[in-house]
């Protein structure tokens, strides 16, 4: 059984609509990438996940159990993190007092503290600014910050909104080997990228998302071989 479940969802802005009866799902252990131009609905897709937007109509599943109405503070006790697009970091707030709110809703200290070791570990960079500001890290510094906080939960899922927007090419590569890293610990990852060729490199799976449509599917090695998505969205 997947462990996420889409199922015909439409969604609207008003009297647009952004979605328009999408469908996917997300088995446990993979990484599932939505890729598609700006505007396709992908972002509009991840907040109707999180519980950010409601759907007009259609379900969605985690772990069998309809989360369609359930608020995202709740989401969050079930297992399903959201790092937004843009980062969302509390600039105001130090590093450590960031990573702690991704941890708001568990009571386990000691398992919170294994937790924060363990970013740590992932995120040395972290370790060393934990009482620097927030917002005085780099977007390198802050992607980072805005992954460890999502972990600091313990998810099951983690939709990641845009990990490599305004990074430089090396970061770039560095934010994709950590998104693969945290995927080989057994996390869960549904990813919306605009960088498609590196999204599709470390995918099991993929969605092409076309004006709130979904238009293709398939293993990730075979949509990066496509014709249509090497010239739509991989530059070839």
């Amino acid at each position: 059984m997947a462990l996420l479940e889409v199922n015909d969802i439409h969604v609207s802005y008003g009297m647009i609509k952004a979605i328009k009866g999408v469908s996917f799902n997300v088995n446990e252990g993979e990484v599932v990438s939505l890729i598609g131009a700006n505007g396709a609905g992908k972002t509009t897709t991840l907040h109707t996940i999180s519980g950010l937007l409601k759907p007009d109509s259609g379900n969605i599943l985690f772990d069998g159990t309809d989360i369609t109405k359930v608020p995202a503070h709740k989401l969050i006790k079930l297992g399903i993190a959201h790092v937004p697009e843009g980062r969302r970091v509390f600039a105001n707030l130090s590093v450590y007092d960031n990573l702690m709110m991704g941890a708001f809703s568990r009571k386990n200290k000691d398992e919170i503290e294994e937790n924060l070791e363990n970013v740590y570990v992932r995120f040395p960079r972290l370790k060393e600014r934990k009482i620097q500001l927030a917002g005085t890290l780099s977007g390198g510094e802050q992607q980072m910050l805005a992954m460890g906080r999502a972990l600091m939960g313990n998810p099951r899922i983690i939709l990641m909104d845009e990990p490599s927007m305004g990074l430089s090419p090396i970061l770039v590569s560095e934010i994709f080997d950590i998104i693969k890293a945290i995927s080989e610990s057994g996390k869960t990852v549904l990813l919306v990228e605009q960088n498609a060729k590196k999204a599709l490199s470390i995918s099991d799976r993929a969605y092409v998302l076309e004006t709130g449509l979904i238009s293709m599917s398939g293993d990730a090695s075979e949509i990066i071989n496509d014709d249509r998505v090497r010239k739509a969205y991989l530059g070839e």
